[in-house]
């Protein structure tokens, strides 16, 4: 049985160095499912830049999130996001 850190280790890899769309949307639906805040936010923007098709759902999940944090964490949401692009 594959533990679930080698899955989300995987996708991870997927979205983040192979630009895999739906490996990014699928770490976004994980982190819904386990009520992440931050992370999901990060992992909404990544999929988002990859074209991963978002539901209102996952809209809706994130903009809850974001409404409740301050410009500064949202900037450094965005900057994390960045950076996992980029690597």
């Amino acid at each position: 049985m594959t533990s679930t850190r080698v899955v989300t280790a995987r996708l991870t890899e997927r979205a983040c160095q192979q630009r895999d769309a739906d490996a990014a949307l699928a770490l976004l639906d994980q982190s819904i499912g386990l009520r992440h805040r931050r992370i999901a936010l990060i992992r909404y923007l990544l999929a988002q830049q990859l074209g991963a098709p978002l539901q209102a759902r996952h809209h809706d999940y994130v903009r809850k999130i974001a409404a409740r944090l301050s410009a500064e964490a949202l900037a450094r949401v965005a900057s994390a996001a960045r950076t996992r692009l980029r690597t």
